[in-house]
C-alpha cells in the first residue's frame, strides 16, 4: 500500500511542492524562508537560492557558494553552477521532529570573497505517509457476566507518526447490539478509546464477542488501522478496581537522582478478599520507553526513577498505568500519569567556527570580517540564551547577527604586524542560566606584512674621519640601515643620492648597493681636499618601494708626509746656502739672520723646531729653537775667524719626524769693509730680498686661501648638523706663542673616551686633526664630561678653534 501511494505522490509531487520565502536585509545577512513536503526524491529541485539571494550565477564557483547545516545529516546541498538547492537525503519529517509542528531546519548558506552568511530556514511539510496502527492486532477482553450496564473497558489506543490533518483522527467500532465505542480525549494528541457496555451480559446467551477497532487519520485520502477484539463473558468479580485519579501530573527537574520516587498511584476495589486487592503494572511501551526510565511497585503503585531524565531528550513522559483485583476472574481499570520535565542549566554553550580566516594584512579596513561564529546550547529558556565576549584590548570585537546565537569577528583598530604579528583571540561564550555556564575556544589571526615602513639608518648623519694616503680600493666606511618590515619589504639596496655632475663623488668613491659598504676609488691627499660631503639612499623592495637619505660627512685627516721647505736663505741657484756679513763690532744677542721654513701639514706634523747640526764655533753663535734666529752669544775676539759655517736642521714634530737643512756662511768682517761692501753688494740683496719676498707673499696667499676655505667648509658642515655641540667643549684661552714675534698660531681640539686632547701649531698649520689614537704630539686635557658618540668607525669629535695669540 506505501509503495503504490509513493507512486501517485510522484505524479503530483511537483503540483504540490510550496515555496514560500521570505528575504530580509540586514548587515549583510540574508534571511530566506522555504517550505518542502517530506519524502521527496534525491535531487529534487527546492529552490534557485543564488537567484532569491541576488547573486551573479558565474561567480559561484569562484566565491565558494556552500551550504553549512551544523548537523551530521546533510538533507540539503546546492548545485555551485547555477545555485539550485535539492534535496541530498532521504526526509522524514517524523524522524526529524516527531511530533513538532512546525518542522524547521535550518540552513547557512555562506559565501566568501566577500565573505557573507545567508540564513536558510525550510520547513518540511507532512504528507500523509503512515496509516494508524495498534500494538497488536489482537486484544482480548474478559468481562463478568455481572457486568452492569454502563461499564467502560478501555481499550489499547492507536498511534500514527504523521502530523495535522494526518495525524489519528477517529475511531469506528464494528456494528454489535451489546458494546458503544466511547472516546476519552486526555491531550490533544491522546485518544483513548474504550467500549461501553449497552446491554446486560448473558454468558449462556453468548459467552464470546469479536468486534473490529478502526482507527482512521484525517489525511486526504484517509489511511486506517484495525484491531480485533475478542471479549470473553466470565462469571464472579463483578467489581473492577477505580483508580483515585484518572489523570495524573507530576513536574520534576531533569537530571534527578536514580531511586527517586515520582508519585504513588492508588486505587481501590469494592470486592473483598482476594477480588478486592490491586496490583499496578505498566501498561504498554509504546508511547515511550517507560520501563528503561521508571519502575513501578506492583504493590504500592509507587513511581521510581531508574534511568536519566534529560529534558533535551524528552520533555513531557507519558506513563499508561493498568490496576488489576486477585480475583479468580480479575478486572482491571487503567490511569494515566504524565510526567513533565524542567529544564536544567547542564549544558555548556559550544562554539563553531564557520569561517575563518587565518591570515589577513596588515592594513585591513575598520570592520573587515575575520570570522563566523556560531553558539549553541542545548538547553531551554535563560539557560539557552548564550551571549559571546572577547578578552579586553583586542582591536577585534563580535558583531551579533540578526540571528540569535550568531556572531561576526570583526576587526576595530589599526593592526601593525611590526608590533603585534599575530594575535590569539579567546571567545567566551556563557549562558544566562543559574549557575552560569560557560565554554572557550581560542582562535588565532596571524597578520600578512604590508610594506608600510621606510629604511631607517643607524645613525644620521653620518660622520666619518679618514686617513689621508688610504688604499684605493678599500673599503673606508659602512653605511647601515634597517626595514621593520620582513622578506621583500625588508630587503634594502643602497645607492648615492642627489648626484649633481659638477659635485658628484662617484669619481672617487664607489658603493656596494647590498652591503653599504663604501670604497676609495683614488688616495686622498689632506693638503687639497679637507672633507666632503655626499647623500646615500637607502631603498626597500617592498611594491611600492620606500626609501630614505642621509648625509654623510667625510673628514681627511692629516699625514707627516711633507717635509719642512726652507723659505730663506736661498740663493739664486735656488739652493739653501746664504751668505751674510756681520761686523766683527756686534756685541753679544745680536740678530745675525733669520731661517725661515713652512710646512703643508698641519698639527704637530707642521710644528718646526731649528737646531744647529753643525757650526764652526758653538761659543759664537746660537740658534732659537721655535723662531730660526741665529744670534751672537758673545763678542768677536782676535782669535774668531772671518769665515763659519752654520748647518741648519729643521724638523717638524711628526711621529715620524720629517726634516730639511740650510746653510748659512757668516763672514765677520771690520766696519768699514762692511760699510764698504754694503754699497756694492746692496742692489744684489735687494734683487735676493725681493725675490724672497716674493716667494714668501705666494706662499702666504696660497696658505691663508686655503686656510679661508677650511673655515668656511667647517662653518658649513657645522650648521649642516641639527645639534649644536660646540658649548660642550670649553675654548681654551691660553695660547702660547713660541715664535716671540706675534705671528698667527691655532689650538685644534678633539675628544677620546674621557679625555680632552688640543692640538697647538704654528703659522699656516690650519686644517683637520690629527689621526685619533697617535697622542705623540698631542696636549692631554683631563675633562669629565660625558663622551659624545656620533660617529661610526672613528670615536672622536675634532673641534676646530682659532685663536690669535
Amino acid at each position: 500500500m506505501r509503495k503504490e501511494y509513493s507512486k501517485k505522490r510522484r505524479g503530483y509531487m511537483w503540483p504540490c511542492l510550496h515555496v514560500v520565502f521570505l528575504l530580509s536585509l540586514c548587515e549583510r545577512t540574508l534571511q530566506i524562508r522555504y517550505s518542502v513536503q517530506e519524502e521527496l526524491p534525491l535531487g529534487t529541485l527546492v529552490r534557485n537560492v543564488a537567484k532569491d539571494m541576488g547573486l551573479d550565477t558565474s561567480v559561484l564557483a569562484d566565491r565558494n557558494l556552500r551550504i553549512v547545516t551544523g548537523t551530521k545529516q546533510d538533507l540539503f546541498q546546492v548545485n555551485q553552477r547555477d545555485g539550485a538547492l535539492f534535496v541530498n537525503q532521504r526526509i522524514d519529517r517524523e524522524d526529524l521532529c516527531g511530533k513538532t509542528s512546525p518542522c524547521l531546519i535550518n540552513l547557512k548558506a555562506v559565501i566568501e570573497n566577500p565573505l557573507e552568511v545567508h540564513h536558510i530556514t525550510v520547513e518540511i511539510l507532512d504528507i500523509n505517509d503512515h496509516s494508524p496502527s495498534f500494538p497488536d492486532k489482537y486484544y482480548h477482553l474478559e468481562i463478568p457476566e455481572s457486568t452492569k450496564v454502563g461499564a467502560k473497558f478501555q481499550l489499547e489506543g492507536a498511534h500514527d507518526p504523521d502530523n495535522g490533518l494526518n495525524a489519528l483522527h477517529s475511531y469506528k467500532l464494528s456494528q454489535n447490539e451489546h458494546f458503544k465505542l466511547e472516546i476519552d480525549e486526555l491531550t490533544e494528541d491522546s485518544k483513548i478509546p474504550s467500549v461501553l457496555l449497552i446491554k446486560p451480559l448473558d454468558r449462556e446467551v453468548i459467552s464470546l464477542f469479536n468486534i473490529q477497532l478502526i482507527a482512521m487519520d484525517g489525511g486526504s485520502p484517509s489511511r486506517s488501522g484495525s484491531l480485533n477484539v475478542t471479549v470473553v463473558v466470565l462469571d464472579a468479580n463483578d467489581n473492577a478496581p477505580l483508580c483515585g485519579q484518572q489523570k495524573y501530573t507530576v513536574t520534576v527537574p531533569e537530571n534527578i537522582p536514580i531511586g527517586t520516587v515520582l508519585i504513588q498511584v492508588n486505587a481501590s476495589d469494592a470486592d473483598e478478599g482476594m477480588n478486592g486487592e490491586v496490583e499496578y503494572s505498566f501498561r504498554s511501551n509504546f508511547r515511550s520507553k517507560t520501563s528503561e526510565v521508571f519502575d513501578l511497585d506492583a504493590k504500592a503503585g509507587k513511581i521510581v526513577v531508574k534511568g536519566l531524565i534529560d529534558f533535551e531528550a524528552k520533555q513531557v513522559y507519558e506513563i499508561n498505568i493498568q490496576v488489576s483485583d486477585k480475583g479468580p476472574l480479575p478486572m482491571t481499570s487503567y490511569c494515566n500519569v504524565f510526567v513533565k520535565v524542567d529544564d536544567v542549566n547542564d549544558n555548556k554553550p559550544e562554539i563553531d567556527i564557520t569561517s575563518l580566516s587565518n591570515q589577513i594584512p596588515e592594513n585591513t579596513p575598520v570592520g573587515t570580517v575575520v570570522a563566523l561564529i556560531g553558539v549553541t546550547d542545548l538547553d531551554s529558556g535563560v539557560n539557552g540564551q548564550v551571549v559571546c565576549t572577547l578578552a579586553k584590548d583586542m582591536p577585534f570585537d563580535l558583531k551579533h547577527s540578526s540571528e540569535d546565537n550568531f556572531y561576526s569577528l570583526v576587526t576595530t583598530g589599526s593592526l601593525d604586524r611590526e608590533s603585534k604579528p599575530q594575535y590569539e583571540i579567546i571567545i567566551t561564550a556563557r549562558d544566562r542560566g543559574t549557575p552560569s555556564l560557560s565554554s572557550v575556544k581560542t582562535v588565532r589571526v596571524e597578520l600578512s606584512d604590508v610594506n608600510d615602513n621606510s629604511p631607517v639608518f643607524s645613525h644620521s648623519p653620518y660622520t666619518f674621519y679618514i686617513m689621508e694616503n688610504n688604499d684605493p680600493g678599500a673599503s673606508i666606511f659602512k653605511i647601515s640601515a634597517s626595514d621593520a618590515d620582513e622578506s621583500e619589504n625588508a630587503l634594502i639596496s643602497y645607492s648615492f643620492g642627489n648626484i649633481i655632475p659638477s659635485q658628484s663623488v662617484t669619481s672617487f668613491l664607489n658603493i656596494n648597493s647590498d652591503s653599504g659598504d663604501i670604497y676609495a676609488l683614488k688616495s686622498f691627499d689632506f693638503e687639497t681636499m679637507k672633507s666632503f660631503q655626499f647623500q646615500v639612499v637607502a631603498k626597500d623592495s617592498g611594491t611600492p618601494s620606500l626609501s630614505n637619505n642621509v648625509t654623510v660627512n667625510v673628514f681627511i685627516l692629516d699625514q707627516n708626509d711633507n717635509p719642512p721647505v726652507i723659505l730663506s736663505p736661498v740663493s739664486t741657484n735656488g739652493s739653501t746656502e746664504g751668505v751674510v756679513e756681520l761686523s766683527r763690532n756686534a756685541n753679544a744677542g745680536h740678530l745675525v739672520t733669520k731661517v725661515r721654513a713652512y710646512d703643508p701639514d698641519i698639527g704637530y706634523n707642521g710644528w718646526l723646531s731649528f737646531s744647529l747640526q753643525q757650526v764652526t764655533d758653538p761659543s759664537l753663535f746660537g740658534l732659537e729653537r721655535y723662531t730660526g734666529e741665529i744670534r751672537t752669544l758673545r763678542p768677536f775676539t782676535e782669535s774668531d775667524v772671518v769665515l763659519h759655517k752654520l748647518i741648519i736642521l729643521v724638523k717638524d714634530n711628526g711621529n715620524i719626524s720629517l726634516s730639511a737643512t740650510a746653510t748659512v756662511v757668516i763672514n765677520a768682517v771690520e766696519t768699514k769693509e762692511a760699510f764698504a761692501s754694503s754699497d756694492t753688494k746692496r742692489s744684489v740683496k735687494k734683487e735676493e730680498e725681493n725675490n724672497i719676498t716674493l716667494y714668501l707673499m705666494i706662499s702666504l696667499g696660497s696658505v691663508s686661501a686655503l686656510f679661508v676655505f677650511s673655515i668656511i667648509g667647517l662653518i658649513v658642515m657645522q650648521c649642516s648638523k641639527p645639534p649644536d655641540y660646540s658649548s660642550k667643549y670649553p675654548r681654551d684661552s691660553n695660547c702660547i706663542d713660541t715664535s716671540g714675534n706675534g705671528t698667527l698660531c691655532h689650538s685644534i681640539q678633539y675628544r677620546s673616551g674621557e679625555k680632552r686632547y688640543m692640538l697647538v701649531g704654528p703659522r699656516m698649520s690650519i686644517g683637520s686633526a690629527i689621526v685619533p689614537g697617535s697622542n705623540g704630539n698631542t696636549l692631554v686635557v683631563h675633562e669629565h664630561s660625558k663622551r659624545f658618540s656620533g660617529e661610526v668607525r672613528h670615536s672622536h669629535i675634532p673641534i676646530i678653534v682659532l685663536k690669535l695669540c
